[in-house]
């Protein structure tokens, strides 16, 4: 009998949650490593009133790969819209209340999981806080990643000059550990300095990728986030993530192909935000143009307060692409 392969997706946010609810579908041994670094919304107040781990991102992971009761998965994604509690996600509640009980984010999440049904394991990239920071162009630093996320405060910002943590942590061992024995590591999809780049840059995450045998594979968000990759095209994505993954790492790129409709295009452009463009040439790496889109429109809820994409890749269409590489 085939060895079930190991994939690890390495992200966080709606991105992860898409790779990963596709994924479970397959039969493979999944773990999803995702950043602690957000410190917006729900997450954010918490991060700072608790002095828990955000757990914002690891809530999505876990929902994303759970297989039980659908009233499981509603309670974990309810949120709050009035009150004390008013924009207050209930799964993020619940993760703090744990690691409040157990002093730890590793068990909360083992216990969330066995709620959830989860059919893989998330593992926060680090245990230890930190705050994300970039350096603009001008000299200008940025701290906080609901700052760096925050579009109403930076009208014509320069672009990233580099991404780094305050202070420095080391990478949780069990991150370590899932990249080494793995056969595929995805990063992606997500924005690229609040989601994928955070892990990157924890303490052993970059060294253990380039031991890894495993194929890397990154898959390209369908457009760019104004702020962090303002007019970026595929090749400037994979060029600012070469940056912190090391060139010649990864092996493949995964693209979407199909252009969403016009009034959706329009939308993002009044965002300051365009369809990233596929210029990638050359036979250094190993490029699938796939229809990746979702038909689904999302649409905004009130008691969220933070901004959401409109389009998302579909979680059957990126996951099949992503097997057929195994």
């Amino acid at each position: 009998m085939a060895k079930i392969k190991k994939v690890v997706v390495i992200g966080g946010g709606t991105g992860t949650y898409v790779a990963l609810k596709g994924l479970k579908n397959y039969p493979l041994k999944l773990s999803a490593i995702v950043t602690t670094m957000d410190s917006g919304g729900s997450t954010g107040r918490l991060r700072d009133q608790l002095g828990v781990l955000p757990p914002g991102d690891l809530r999505q992971a876990l929902v994303a790969l759970s297989s039980s009761e659908k009233i499981w998965r509603d309670l974990f994604t309810y949120r709050f819209n009035n009150g004390d509690l008013d924009g207050h996600n209930f799964g993020n509640i619940f993760l703090s209340a744990l690691e409040k009980i157990t002093g730890s984010m590793d068990r909360s999440i083992s216990l969330a999981a066995r709620i959830l049904d989860s059919r893989g394991e998330v593992i926060p990239v680090s245990l230890k806080k930190a705050e994300l920071c970039v350096e603009l162009a001008d000299g200008k630093v940025i701290e906080g990643e609901k700052h760096i996320d925050n579009s109403k405060e930076f009208e014509r910002r320069p672009v990233i000059k580099r991404a780094f943590l305050k202070p420095s942590v080391f990478a949780n061992k069990k991150a370590i550990e899932s990249i080494e024995n793995a056969n595929l590591v995805l990063f992606g999809p997500g924005d690229l300095y609040t989601s994928i780049i955070p892990n990157l840059i924890v303490s052993g995450i970059k060294e253990a990728l380039k031991k890894s045998k495993s194929l890397k594979v990154f898959a390209v968000n369908l457009m760019t986030k104004y702020g962090q990759t303002t007019n970026y095209t595929a090749k400037d994505h994979i060029k600012d993530l070469e940056k912190y993954l090391g060139r010649n790492v990864l092996n493949c790129v995964i693209i979407n192909s199909r252009v969403p409709n016009k009034d959706i295009l329009d939308w993002y452009k009044f965002q300051n935000e365009v369809l990233v463009k596929n210029d990638i040439k050359g036979k250094r790496l190993n490029v699938l143009r796939c229809d990746l889109l979702s038909q689904v429109v999302i649409r905004r809820d009130p008691s969220d307060k933070t901004k959401r994409s409109l389009i998302r890749h579909d979680p059957k269409k990126l996951a099949k692409c992503v097997y057929s590489l195994l």
